[in-house]
């Protein structure tokens, strides 16, 4: 199958080996990856902060630099739950633009969800042998909606173990500008997130959010603690 792969400009510019262990999970699922190198942000931050006008530029670019002919496959349940829910609000006055975000969000694919729901994959041949346990992002728990598909991949790689923490569920503090904009609040959140992986004695938090793993392990480096935030790409991608 061949497959469009957006990369989350924060992937593009810090995690850019996430980006490529994404093309190699998708190689090993069977597929043709195409990227298009004039992709950039799909316009989340200026849409949360408020800056709409700027938001629906880059929605605009985003619709021009995908096409509905093939899928749309992300390592982010964030940003690829914006471009299905959200782009619709920025274009509200411009039909021709609402006609080609209604033909393509149904093509637009977090990678565990595409994997699992509609390539039906989960053997991947991945080994990594630790104890690993996952936070779910909020974006992709409450909006884009995966819980069991992660997990699902992850009971497949060899000589990994889950190990579920308390309040999996329970948002990281990252939140985008909210970080940047209540640092305090940020912090204990994220303590707290870390802690509940630290009584599970893992070393490694997986997640198919990078920003939620920044967030995670600025907080460890900081800190000193010796645990590791891991995309659930780089584990798929591990040991082949």
């Amino acid at each position: 199958m061949e497959v469009q792969l957006f990369i989350p400009c924060y992937i593009d510019q810090l995690y850019p080996q996430t980006g490529l262990n994404t093309v190699k999970v998708l190689e090993k699922a069977g597929c043709k990856v195409l990227f298009n190198n004039n992709q950039t942000c799909c316009g989340q931050p200026a849409f949360n902060s408020g800056y709409w006008g700027e938001a629906s530029t880059l929605a605009e670019k985003f619709l021009n630099d995908f096409h509905p002919t093939s899928p749309v496959v992300s390592p982010s349940g964030s940003c690829t739950s914006f471009v299905k829910h959200h782009y619709h609000k920025l274009m509200e006055a411009r039909p021709e633009l609402l006609a080609k975000h209604t033909e393509l969000k149904s093509k637009v694919f977090e990678l565990s969800d595409f994997l699992v729901n509609v390539l039906k994959v989960d053997q991947l041949g991945a080994k990594f042998e630790h104890k690993v346990t996952f936070h779910d992002s909020c974006s992709a728990l409450r909006e884009y909606g995966i819980k069991n598909e992660p997990r699902q991949l992850l009971s497949q790689v060899e000589g990994l173990e889950i190990v579920e923490m308390e309040e999996a569920e329970t948002c990281c503090g990252f939140g985008g500008t909210f970080a940047v904009k209540h640092p305090s609040i940020s912090a204990a959140m994220a303590q707290k997130k870390v802690e509940s992986a630290l009584a599970t004695g893992v070393k490694y938090i997986v997640s198919t959010e990078a920003s939620c793993l920044m967030n995670i392990n600025g907080y460890c480096t900081k800190n000193g603690i010796a645990i590791q935030g891991v995309h659930l790409a780089d584990i798929l991608a591990s040991g082949y």
